[in-house]
């Protein structure tokens, strides 16, 4: 899987995240296994820009 995948509107998300459309801009939540919403513009795809499926970081106290 690539660092920040980039997906067509009705494609399986492959991983949880916050993606942008790549030419309005708009975001939107994608989560993993759920078909990809349609986007604002003809021809667009989303791109993620924050992977929301890594597991939690542990800071020791």
């Amino acid at each position: 899987m690539s660092k920040h995948p980039t997906i067509k509107p009705g494609q399986k998300v492959e991983d949880s995240g916050i993606y942008k459309s790549t030419v309005s801009h708009q975001k939107s939540t994608l989560v993993k296994g759920e078909p990809a919403p349609p986007t604002p513009e003809k021809g667009e795809k989303w791109k993620q820009v924050v992977d929301t499926g890594l597991p939690p970081v542990v800071v020791p106290s």
